[in-house]
């Protein structure tokens, strides 16, 4: 304990100065005072059994009852024993942003039930919830204070001078930077909005704000949150003259909610979100120890897409085979779709320029969007696809697809091989299809995935053996029970990836109790290969099939996955 003390202090030393960082210590060890001091044996752990499910509280509804009801009987019924884990986007009030523009941090909307509802989950799933720390709804009551003047809000929101230079600025968004607002005294300021206009960016040099979300943190593991996602992260510090994009001093800020969490609860996991290239991605993870204990997989998605188009997974085995944590105590949030788009910067450096222009097309083809971001040289260059992963991977332009189901699930297979923690979005499983309707509601091109679904329409189409939902769900299901059951599988066993011929992605995971080989075609035809003498051994047993394989010669039919056991 006291060197998880003298962490902090340190850390704060290092982002206020003395002076302040003894006024910070203060107040914050009088939160940490009201905590009991951990037993020691309640630190986290990965494991194969780790599947976290992403969904918004009211992704499904019946209009007979509360959101988060639904949500919770329709997970007792499907997911228990599947997933252990539930991530929950931002069950919060807000006022925009489909609730990442939070009004009140310790409220649950009402719109979609109450703390007691999210309570009630904890006895059956581990809770993921969004810390949503980066900025604050501009109709929330906090910078209503700031706009007042109040005690203690006065430095809540980042002002924008005249001699700010922002030239250096990276923006994830093609939208102003500064937004005006008018004080209560008439003072009109500009202030930092890095996501939109309803998003103002909170002031992390004030140790108010610092303390105040220091609160809301430990507010959220009172309520039962197992896994926090930091989001946003990488644009936390704002510092004239620089980028703002993962600065020095925010990675301290993490340091210093690691520490905070080690003191408090060890057995809490951070995640940070941040949509960025690979190697700017990893830097979160720290030293190994003292930041992150998971990160997003932000390559993965696009570069699953782009392996599948072009029938080819040379690109994937070559930036799969170098991917690797800092430590036993760190690994990835493996995860195709989200609420988000699928991120376009992460393939910097991965995939040259006309592959992902081909990707781009492609997408467009399945009736997909393209969003953009502002450069510093007042171009503009894409950021994310909109489109749902299932229709991300339909052939482009194809309207009579019958392998597209074998194809999706095809992609998930290698999503579950690679080491990690797994994480399905709700609309993935669902087998949901582009939700144009929403797009042309809200003129938000990410609402083609966040459709929020009748339960009654949905349950009659999962009943229907023919239908697309149906093809999906189930098999899915079943993939992902089959996973949760091998050690293989455990996010420290050790994965080496071979080369098999482009059609096919191979690795094989190793843990202490078994030794597991993967295989998926990734291509639209049928071929044989051997494993021999790579696997040791003439006979493997497949653990989907339930049957014996000879590893000199295994059949790999059209997008066809397989998990081979060596026995």
């Amino acid at each position: 304990m006291p060197d998880i003390q003298s962490r902090i202090a340190s850390i704060l030393t290092e982002l206020y100065g003395e002076e302040d960082g003894k006024k910070a210590l203060e107040r914050i060890e009088a939160l940490l005072a009201t905590w009991p001091v951990p037993d020691g044996g309640r630190n986290f752990d990965f494991s194969q059994t780790d599947l976290v499910l992403i969904t918004y509280g009211d992704s499904l509804r019946n209009h007979r009852r509360r959101p988060l009801q639904v949500m919770y009987d329709f997970a007792r019924q499907h997911f228990e024993g599947i997933f252990s884990a539930i991530h929950f986007l931002p069950f919060f009030p807000y006022s925009s942003d489909d609730g990442f523009s939070v009004k009140d941090y310790l409220q649950v909307d009402p719109n979609l039930g109450t703390w007691e509802d999210i309570n009630s989950f904890n006895s059956h799933f581990d809770l993921m919830f969004d810390f949503v720390l980066n900025h604050i709804s501009a109709q929330s009551q906090w910078f209503r204070f700031y706009l007042e003047n109040k005690p203690g809000f006065e430095d809540l929101a980042i002002e924008i001078t005249p001699d700010t230079d922002t030239s250096r600025v990276v923006r994830p968004r093609a939208l102003p930077l500064a937004t005006s607002f008018e004080k209560i005294d008439g003072t009109r300021v500009d202030l930092w909005t890095t996501f939109s206009a309803d998003q103002v960016d909170l002031n992390f040099k004030s140790i108010d704000v610092l303390v105040r979300m220091i609160d809301v943190m430990l507010y959220y593991v009172r309520q039962g949150a197992r896994i926090l996602r930091l989001d946003a992260v990488a644009y936390l510090w704002k510092q004239s003259g620089t980028s703002c994009i993962h600065l020095p001093q925010t990675h301290k800020v993490i340091q210093l909610l690691r520490a905070v969490l080690d003191r408090t609860h060890p057995e809490v996991i951070i995640i940070t979100e941040t949509n960025v290239p690979h190697r700017e991605n990893i830097s979160y993870f720290g030293d190994g120890r003292n930041e992150a204990q998971m990160v997003y997989n932000f390559t993965l998605p696009p570069m699953l897409v782009h392996t599948f188009l072009i029938q080819d997974a040379s690109d994937l085995s070559r930036w799969a085979a170098g991917l690797e944590t800092p430590s036993l105590q760190t690994t990835f949030f493996n995860f195709t779709a989200s609420h988000d788009g699928i991120g376009v910067r992460p393939l910097e450096g991965v995939l040259p320029a006309e592959a992902v222009e081909r990707l781009l097309e492609a997408v467009k083809q399945n009736g997909g969007l393209v969003s953009y971001k502002a450069n510093t040289d007042g171009t503009r260059s894409p950021y994310e696809l909109n489109i749902t992963y299932v229709d991300a991977m339909r052939r482009p332009g194809g309207q009579d697809d019958p392998l597209h189901a074998r194809r999706f699930l095809a992609s998930q297979a290698i999503q579950l091989s690679l080491p990690g923690v797994p994480a399905v979005y709700i609309h993935s499983i669902l087998g949901s299809r582009n939700y144009y309707e929403g797009v042309e509601q809200s003129g938000q091109a990410r609402r083609i995935n966040r459709q929020k679904l009748d339960l009654h329409r949905l349950q009659a189409e999962l009943e229907n053996p023919s239908s697309f939902r149906s093809r999906i769900f189930y098999p899915y299901l079943k993939m992902l029970s089959l996973r949760r059951r091998q050690p293989a599988f455990n996010p420290k066993a050790t994965m080496k990836v071979y080369d098999k011929g482009k059609e096919l992605f191979v690795c094989c995971r190793s843990s202490r109790q078994q030794t597991l080989w993967c295989l998926v075609n990734v291509a639209d035809r049928p071929f044989k290969i051997s494993l021999k003498p790579e696997c040791g051994t003439e006979l493997l047993y497949d653990l989907d099939g339930q049957t014996n394989v000879d590893a000199r010669e295994i059949s790999m039919e059209p997008y066809q996955w397989r998990w081979l056991e060596a026995r």
